[in-house]
C-alpha cells in the first residue's frame, strides 16, 4: 500500500467523520426532548456518535463526542461548562466502552455485548458524577440528589442509553450502506452475506420495536404523554 493510498484513506475518514459529526450536531439541535426533572434532556447525537465509533474506532468516537458537545455548549445549551463536562463524560463511555468492545471483533455479538457494557458504564459514571456536580449545580444539599437517583437518575440514564443503543443497532447498517455507496469506507467482501442479511432482517424488526417501546417510556417518564 502506497504512502498516496495511505493519505487517500487517511482523508475519506476524516470526511466521513465529519459528516457524521454534523449529522449528530443536527441530531442534537433539532430532536432534543428537554425539560425531564428540570435539568435532564433527551438527545439522539449519541446514536449517531456509536454508529460512528463502530466504524472507525472508539478513539474517533471519543474525539466526535467532544466536537458535538462543544458545538452543544454553543448553541442550544445554557448550562455552560458544566453542562459541557456532563455531556462529554456521557457520550464519551457510552460510545467509547460500545466501541472498544465491538471493534476488537465486529461480530452482531460483540455489538450487543458493546452497547450492553457501554449503557452501564455510562449509567453507573453518570450516577457518579451527577451526585459530584448536581448539587453544585442546582445549589442544593448532596442529600437532594441522593434522593433523585432511583425516581429520577437512574430510570432515566438507563432508558437514554437503551434507546441510543436500540436506534444504533436499528440505522447502523443503513449508515454503512450508505457510507459504502458513497465511497466512503471500504467495502467488505463477505462469504456468508445470504446468512448475514436474514441477521441483519431481524435485528432491524426487533431494534425498531424496542426502539419504538423506549422512546414511549421515555415519553411518559418526561410527562409528554
Amino acid at each position: 500500500m502506497t504512502e498516496k493510498t495511505n493519505k487517500n484513506r487517511a482523508l475519506t475518514a476524516v470526511v466521513s467523520m465529519a459528516m457524521l459529526t454534523a449529522i449528530a450536531v443536527a441530531a442534537d439541535i433539532l430532536l432534543r426532548l428537554p425539560g425531564i426533572g428540570g435539568f435532564l434532556t433527551y438527545e439522539p447525537k449519541d446514536v449517531i456518535l456509536v454508529i460512528g465509533a463502530f466504524i472507525f474506532g472508539p478513539v474517533a468516537g471519543v474525539v466526535m463526542s467532544l466536537v458535538v458537545c462543544l458545538v452543544e455548549m454553543v448553541t442550544v445549551s445554557s448550562t455552560g461548562f458544566i453542562g459541557l463536562l456532563m455531556n462529554f463524560i456521557a457520550s464519551a463511555s457510552f460510545v467509547g466502552v460500545s466501541a472498544l468492545i465491538y471493534c476488537r471483533k465486529k461480530t452482531m455479538r460483540r455489538a450487543f455485548i458493546g452497547l450492553a457494557a457501554g449503557s452501564l458504564v455510562m449509567t453507573a459514571v453518570m450516577l457518579l458524577w451527577n451526585y459530584i456536580i448536581t448539587p453544585i449545580y442546582m445549589n442544593v444539599d448532596r442529600q437532594v440528589v441522593v434522593g433523585m437517583i432511583l425516581p429520577l437518575l437512574l430510570p432515566f440514564n438507563l432508558l437514554k442509553a437503551a434507546l441510543d443503543s436500540a436506534l444504533a443497532l436499528l440505522l447502523y447498517k443503513a449508515v454503512v450502506t450508505a457510507l459504502r455507496k458513497a465511497k466512503l469506507v471500504p467495502v467488505r467482501d463477505d462469504a456468508t452475506k445470504g446468512s448475514k442479511k436474514k441477521l441483519t432482517a431481524a435485528v432491524v424488526i426487533i431494534s425498531a420495536a424496542a426502539a419504538a417501546t423506549l422512546l414511549v417510556l421515555l415519553l411518559v417518564f418526561a410527562g409528554k404523554i
